[in-house]
């Protein structure tokens, strides 16, 4: 191996190294790294990248500078950089790696800190880990710039024989993390916060409470229409199918009221068997329905519960939240007539031009992730980035604003990210929430659904047909 392969194989590793800092929350040390390795070579496109990112994380850091002007040949006190290069050895490279390979840990785990506004009022939920030698996790929730309000605290101590033992407890400080959050939105220590009762540390033994998703299936593909698309029935017959739904003569086992509908049609759906399609090809027809696409989705009766499954082809079938829901990027819901969804910020893409020279936009806060607005016909609309980890959708208030659209209360739901998952909350709104369901997802009594314009009120009660 030549001299420059060797650099280039250990500058890829200085990079791979420093991401993992960074998501160790060690920003720091991936600065002084990626400057270290960015100066200890040629001043080519990898040690720019590297410099690039090293500026990236940190703009004002005094190493990346100092790396800078040694790759650019000028001169001066660089005692600070030349600490960085001899700290961050190929031998020290190699111990950060396998530390960042290790698959099980006797140290504790890096936890969550996260902010949460209730009330007007923020508080600062924290999570951590005691290690293997004291196995235990506690989350503390504060107030006041540093009152502690709450504390939770579980033992893992049964379970740290487990053979995937990081990836158990990671789970677990994750859920316990979004338990307290919940707990907080419930209203569960109002009267701590009142003064009426004191907090302290709760002993806890059974499982966190924690967000469910919506969206339980197992992956049933929505492939043949882009997301929030307008798709009309078919203009060639030879592309559907030409089969219409027989209905067996039996009794109605459950009943679909229309709440909403644009477009006439009937008041109930009372259909018969233990299957039912909705859209123009089956017994749910939706009739003048503009986003149903002929077979949209499918519910079924089994074992005396109610199942609905998202078709391939369509727009969707939403589900009205009844409680905070945690959501995946890329899942869809929608907010009064509005069809969005969730996504990952784009990587910035400001690295030094050839020259080389740096470059910077105007400031950026700190962005977990980012709401797109899709138009009938799929065409992208308003994109909002979220500021930290929270994202607040109203007509009146918020980051996201809609105050055209009368379904849209001043102040609607609240999208935020807690120790790193997506949790969508509806702030008490009169019309609601609803989130796409993908795959297979069990319906109960009162549930609400959103086809197109549509909405349809679930009712398990077994009746004949009107």
């Amino acid at each position: 191996m030549t001299a420059d392969a060797s650099i280039s194989t250990l500058r890829t590793q200085a990079g791979r190294v420093a991401e993992w800092l960074v998501e160790k929350a060690r920003p720091d040390e991936a600065v002084a790294l990626l400057s270290a390795w960015a100066a200890n070579g040629p001043n080519d496109a990898e040690g720019q990248q590297l410099l690039a990112e090293a500026l990236r994380i940190d703009p004002g850091a005094r190493v990346a500078q100092l790396a800078f002007e040694r790759m650019e040949g000028v001169g001066g006190d660089q005692a600070d950089l030349g600490a960085a290069v001899s700290r961050y050895s190929p031998t020290e490279l190699a111990k950060l790696e396998a530390e960042m390979k290790r698959p099980s840990f006797r140290r504790a785990q890096m936890g969550f800190n996260n902010n949460i506004k209730f009330r007007e009022t923020v508080f600062h939920v924290q999570t951590e880990d005691s290690g293997l030698d004291q196995p235990h996790i506690i989350t503390h929730l504060f107030a006041d710039g540093g009152r502690v309000v709450k504390s939770h605290k579980r033992s893992y101590g049964d379970h740290v024989a487990r053979p995937d033992i990081a990836e158990y407890v990671r789970k677990l400080m994750k859920a316990q993390h979004l338990e307290m959050v919940m707990a907080l939105r419930d209203g569960a220590f109002d009267n701590v916060l009142a003064g009426r009762e004191l907090g302290g540390v709760s002993l806890l033994t059974h499982e966190p409470t924690v967000p469910t998703r919506v969206n339980k299936g197992q992956g049933v593909s929505t492939a043949g229409a882009a997301a929030g698309a307008e798709v009309p029935p078919a203009s060639n017959p030879a592309a559907i199918v030409t089969a219409v739904e027989v209905p067996e003569p039996q009794k109605a086992v459950f009943t679909l009221h229309v709440r909403r509908s644009l477009s006439g049609g009937p008041e109930r759906y009372d259909p018969t068997g233990n299957e039912a399609v909705i859209g123009s090809l089956g017994s749910i027809s939706l009739p003048g329905e503009h986003f149903c696409h002929p077979r949209e989705a499918r519910l079924s009766v089994r074992d005396e519960r109610l199942w609905l499954e998202d078709l391939a082809g369509g727009n969707g079938v939403f589900l009205r939240i009844r409680t905070p829901v945690a959501l995946e990027l890329g899942d869809e819901f929608v907010v009064g007539d509005q069809l969005l969804r969730i996504e990952k910020n784009p990587v910035p893409d400001d690295g030094p031009d050839p020259a080389p020279t740096y470059f910077y936009s105007s400031p950026k806060w700190p962005s977990s992730f980012r709401v797109l607005q899709i138009f009938e016909g799929g065409a992208n609309g308003c994109c909002v980035v979220a500021r930290g980890n929270t994202l607040q959708v109203g007509s009146a208030i918020g980051d996201l604003v809609f105050p055209d659209d009368p379904l849209v209360d001043e102040q609607h739901c609240l999208i935020e990210e807690q120790a790193g998952t997506v949790v969508l909350t509806d702030m008490g709104s009169r019309t609601g929430v609803f989130v796409r369901v993908r795959g297979e997802q069990e319906l109960n009594q009162g549930d609400e659904l959103l086809i197109g314009r549509t909405r349809l009120v679930v009712d398990l009660k077994r009746k004949s047909a009107a």
